[in-house]
């Protein structure tokens, strides 16, 4: 299974968000440290606020921040909320036309596979993520203080 662009970039700005927890982030700023356009993230964004895994701050000084403790936050709740209910194959949908019907086995298959791929994402949260060696990778970088003249 694989899951869409919009999925991945979900879990980087929830995975961003975790290693930056004591300060508010931009969708501005996490755009430019995963180079992703700002207007696609910021429908990203506004998914997972509505899905309520970030909290969007507006005004002056606003921004983005966990809308709950990264423990709180399991991935496979994050990836079915993003993905919808995923459908491997037309046999999963509702205007299935395969000829094989009731007597094919490969549907009980793919079902008991992504059961055991959602078993394994409901398994790890968010913390799990974001241990010390991901939060240097993720941690803005500190600028410089400006020179004096």
């Amino acid at each position: 299974m694989q899951i869409t662009q919009h999925t991945d970039y979900a879990l980087r700005v929830l995975i961003y968000l975790a290693s930056n927890e004591e300060r508010l982030a931009t969708v501005q700023e996490i755009a430019e440290r995963f180079d992703i356009s700002r207007n696609h993230l910021t429908k990203v964004v506004n998914g997972l606020i509505r899905s309520g895994f970030v909290e969007g701050l507006r005004g002056k000084g606003g921004g983005l921040r966990l809308a709950r403790a990264p423990a709180e936050i399991g991935v496979g709740d994050v990836v079915r909320q993003m993905e919808g209910e995923p459908v491997l194959v037309e046999c999963f949908g509702e205007d299935n036309q395969c000829v094989l019907g009731a007597n094919c086995r490969l549907k009980g298959a793919l079902k008991s596979a992504l059961k055991a791929f959602f078993a394994e994402l409901d398994a790890v949260n968010l913390a799990d993520l974001v241990g010390k060696p991901q939060w240097r990778l993720m941690h803005a970088p500190t600028r410089p203080a400006p020179r004096s003249a």
